[in-house]
Order: C-alpha cells, then sequence, then structure tokens
C-alpha cells in the first residue's frame, strides 16, 4: 500500500468540523493510495429502506443496519462511478455478511490471495474484473461505541505496516466523526435554541404588550412605577398577589428592562418539586452522587448564572431548605450535589407567593432572615376586582391572541359582553379570565361572545345596593313599567335609536331585536327613545 499521503489526510480530517467533508476526506484520502480499487464507510443508522433492501431476507432486525454514506475508488472501467451511494450495498444488516460482521462484533476483518471464488463474495464479477486481492475492514470505534465500518477493497497485497496504517486511519476517522458530529448537535442546537428564543421573544411581546402587562388601572399603573424603578437594579424582588394575577409577567417585565435580559430567565415552580429533589433541582447534582444520577446535571442556579432565577410559590420550600437557599444568595457560591468543589455564581433572584409571607414567619413555617433577603423590593399585584378598568383591554386581547392561536377570525366583544365580565367576581383573576374568554372564543363560531357565570360569582354595581338601614321594596307592575320605559329610553338615546347590530339598543338592553321592537311599541316610544 505504501500510503504517504495519510498523515496529511488524518490533520485534514481532524480539522474538519463538517461530516459529509469529513467522510469524503477518509475515503478520498485512501483511494490516492496506490492499488486500492476501492474504499467505502458505512455508519451504523436506524433502518429506514428495510422493503426494498435485498439483503432483508438476512436481516436479523430491522432497528439498526450500516448505511453507506462515503466511497471513493479507482476502476479499470471508465463507466464506474465508485462515489455512488446507491447501490446494491447501500445497507448491511448487522451482522450479515463481512462488512455486517464487523459492525456488530468490531473484530477487524483482513482476507488476503483473494482467488475470486470464495462463497462469501457477494459479487465474483466484481472481484474478478477489478483483479481485487485483498479485502479489509476496520470498525470505527470512538469512545468504546461502534460507529461504522471503513472498508478497503486492494488489488495489491497489504503488509503488516499497510494494517497497521489503516488501523491507525479508522481511529483517527472514527474521532473525526464523532467530533463533525458533535459540532453539527451543536450548531443544530445552536440554530434551534436562537428560533426558539426568538419566536418566544416575539410571542411575549405580542402576548403581553411592549410594556409586558395589558391595563392601566391605578393599580396596575403603581405595579409598573415599581417595575421601572427595580429594574436597573440586582435587588431581590419579592412578588405577592392572588393566584392567577400575573406574578410571573411582573417576573418577566422586570428581567426584560434589567441589565440581565440578554441572559437567561429561569423558572422554578418551588410548588412542584419533590422534598427529595430539591438540593439536586436547584444546586445540581454530579455523576453517581446518589441513586438515579447517571450524569453530572446543573441545578437552576448554575443555568441561571449571569440572568435571573424566578422562584415561583416561594412560600411552598421546606424550612430544611430555606436555609441553604439563604447561603447560596448571601454568598452567591454553589456546590453540587457529591460534588467538593465551589462554584461562583452571579444570579438576581426574583421570589413570588401567593401566601402571607409574614404570617408564615410568625407561625415558623418560614425562616425570617430568607423572607429579610427576599423581599427587599415587595411588589403586590391588586387582584382584577380591584382593577376593573383594566378588564375591557385584558378581554380585548385575549380574544385576539385567542383567535389567532386556534387560526380563526376574532369575534366580537360586544359592549353588553363588556359590561358582563365588569361585573364578574373574578375570583380566579387574570388567568380565570383568560380562560373564560378563550372558552367564548371556541363556543362562538361567529358569532358574538357570550359569557354564562353563575350568579354568586357576579358583583353588582355599589350603587345598586341599597343602604342597610333601608327596609326591603317591591316594585308594583306600574313601578316596572316606568323602569322599563326609562331604560329602553336611555338604551335608544345611546343609540342614537338603533335596535339591530352591534352595540345596538337590543344588545345593550340583552334582548332580542324583535322583543325590543314589541316593547317599544307597547310602550308607545318613538325610535329616538322621546315619548309619543
Amino acid at each position: 500500500m505504501n500510503c504517504a499521503n495519510l498523515p496529511q489526510v488524518m490533520v485534514s480530517m481532524a480539522q474538519n468540523r463538517v461530516l459529509p467533508e469529513v467522510l469524503r476526506a477518509v475515503v478520498g484520502g485512501i483511494a490516492q493510495c496506490p492499488n486500492v480499487v476501492l474504499a467505502r464507510i458505512w455508519l451504523i443508522e436506524p433502518g429506514d429502506i428495510c422493503e426494498q433492501c435485498h439483503l432483508r431476507a438476512e436481516c436479523p432486525d430491522q432497528t439498526r443496519c450500516l448505511h453507506l454514506v462515503a466511497s471513493a475508488g479507482n476502476s479499470a472501467d471508465p463507466q464506474a462511478d465508485y462515489t455512488r451511494l446507491d447501490g446494491r450495498f447501500r445497507r448491511f444488516p448487522m451482522g450479515v455478511r463481512k462488512i455486517g460482521h464487523v459492525g456488530k462484533t468490531s473484530e477487524p476483518l483482513l482476507v488476503r490471495e483473494l482467488r475470486g471464488d470464495e462463497e462469501w463474495i457477494a459479487d465474483p464479477e466484481w472481484i474478478a474484473r477489478e483483479a481485487v486481492k485483498t479485502v479489509a475492514a476496520q470498525p470505527l470505534v470512538f469512545r468504546g461505541e461502534v460507529l461504522g465500518v471503513l472498508g478497503l477493497f486492494d488489488c495489491g497485497h497489504l503488509s503488516d505496516d499497510d494494517l497497521r496504517w489503516v488501523r491507525v486511519f479508522a481511529d483517527h476517522a472514527a474521532v473525526s466523526i464523532a467530533n463533525a458530529r458533535a459540532f453539527e448537535e451543536i450548531e443544530y442546537l445552536k440554530a434551534r435554541l436562537e428560533e426558539e428564543n426568538s419566536y418566544l421573544r416575539q410571542e411575549v411581546t405580542e402576548a403581553i404588550g411592549a410594556s409586558g402587562i395589558v391595563g392601566g388601572s391605578p393599580g396596575l399603573k403603581k405595579v409598573l412605577q415599581q417595575i421601572q424603578l427595580v429594574a436597573p437594579t440586582d435587588a431581590a424582588v419579592l412578588v405577592t398577589g392572588e393566584s392567577g394575577t400575573g406574578k410571573e409577567l411582573v417576573a418577566r417585565a422586570i428581567h426584560e428592562h434589567s441589565p440581565r435580559k440578554d441572559r437567561a430567565l429561569i423558572k422554578v415552580n418551588c410548588g412542584a418539586v419533590p422534598e427529595t429533589l430539591f438540593e439536586s433541582e436547584f444546586f445540581g447534582h454530579v455523576k453517581g452522587s446518589f441513586t438515579g444520577a447517571l450524569r453530572d446535571k446543573p441545578g437552576r442556579f448554575e443555568l441561571a448564572d449571569g440572568g435571573t432565577l424566578f422562584l415561583d410559590e416561594i412560600g411552598e420550600v421546606p424550612l430544611a431548605m430555606q436555609a441553604k437557599l439563604l447561603r447560596v444568595l448571601q454568598e452567591q457560591e454553589i456546590e453540587r450535589v457529591g460534588d467538593t468543589r465551589t462554584r461562583k455564581i452571579s444570579v438576581r433572584i426574583i421570589a413570588a407567593t401567593n401566601r402571607d409571607l409574614k404570617q408564615e414567619v410568625e407561625a415558623g413555617r418560614f425562616r425570617q432572615d430568607l423572607f429579610y433577603r427576599l423581599s427587599v423590593f415587595p411588589i403586590e399585584i391588586p387582584p382584577l376586582r380591584e382593577r376593573r378598568d383594566d378588564i375591557p383591554p385584558l378581554a380585548a386581547h385575549f380574544v385576539k391572541q385567542s383567535a389567532r392561536r386556534m387560526n380563526r377570525p376574532a369575534p366580537r366583544l360586544t359592549q353588553g359582553a363588556v359590561t358582563q365580565l365588569t361585573t364578574h367576581a373574578w375570583p380566579g383573576n387574570v388567568r380565570e379570565l383568560q380562560n373564560a374568554v378563550e372558552r367564548a372564543v371556541i363556543l362562538a363560531q361567529g358569532g358574538p361572545l357570550r359569557f354564562e357565570f353563575a350568579a354568586s360569582a357576579s358583583v353588582e354595581s355599589p350603587r345598586a345596593k341599597p343602604p342597610p338601614s333601608e327596609p326591603s321594596k317591591f316594585l308594583t307592575r306600574d313601578d316596572l313599567k316606568r323602569h322599563e320605559r326609562e331604560s329602553i329610553i336611555t338604551a335608544l338615546q345611546h343609540t342614537g335609536g338603533r335596535i339591530f347590530g352591534a352595540d345596538g339598543a337590543a344588545e345593550l338592553l340583552g334582548m332580542k331585536p324583535t322583543t325590543l321592537a314589541s316593547r317599544i311599541k307597547a310602550l308607545g316610544l318613538q325610535r329616538k327613545g322621546a315619548p309619543r
């Protein structure tokens, strides 16, 4: 063989990070050696063309096989194209024929002094035509794993030195293939993360507005002012409020307006982490540190290094874990479970809870020093029932969001529906509003949005409640007719006499247009709202 160019080919392989180019360099380098007829690489991949494979009858299973991925050679036939990858032997089942046996057992193959009539030869005519005298195959092994097989067909007689070179070359080829695959995986993950990050940023911007939060009530404006004040700092923030008020949105808004916005915002739902896994989840672990620790794993603090860690439901952290959490917050150092090395981190903490942590401290369920460490800058989000001015813009936003997600036109949000929403108690706050709107969008089917709430879940206007000291009054038939007359007149004046259509008088009164027309006639009213 006496191939002097193999060292240069190995250097070229090591410098290449693109898998197809590495494969072509391997077979191309061997093909340049004297007397080499054909050099090929098969890599182990899942079975894919089993129905068409001419070796299927010999295949023990169709889960994995050797795929031909690179080919090069020199032929006496000018019509021969040894770079093709779609020939009869583009697949070899594991353990089948000589190449499949090398792939399964990782045992090298060397057959010298071929006669051409051996039983195992699949194409005797080709062997004779190309005058092949030696067949060699080396497993491509990287860190104990067989990646594939390097096959060599030569018309000369390979010496022991030649075989040693082929073995060394195969080992270098395996490393280069593994590295190229790793680089491809890294590039794929990088591109995927960039795409997902861009997508998520766009989704967040579209979903919650450029400012991060939808609404303009006095209570919400106060929250936004607090976000603007604390975001540029590294101070710990404690966000409190009922469930469903949007504590995570506040945390995201703080992160997006902070100097750490280009790094990760990592969220931990403390209430969803089993107590036995708290330390591993927060600080990570090393391989073998406990049963099931099959590999090194970074914790949430490491993932948030340079960014922000959002500790949702912080009141659910067990007391034993609170002491370790406090030490990390104070020292900005962590140790993985089972590790002796201390790692420095830089993490900004935003915590959230729907509990009264002061009462939890008094009850002995939450450490007072941790409470003070977390609540450097507290932000309380008022419930939705205390900021009813935010309901119409939130509802309109959720209508557009739900319709876009369902790929259907946005239904009309009528004035009557808005009135119905603003008089609901909203025990589930913004989350309940979002769910109610999404359900109404599904049921709308091209018509206006309609909402159904239990009577106990609605609230009355304070002006509609009689003073506690007043006795209950009964309305006579004439009183009822007078109230009905006044309501219809007010609605007609508000709509300019328009009964039908969106925001017409019928819709404002929650009546069918034909019913309202009949009542107008019965009460002797004019369309503009003035009595006859």
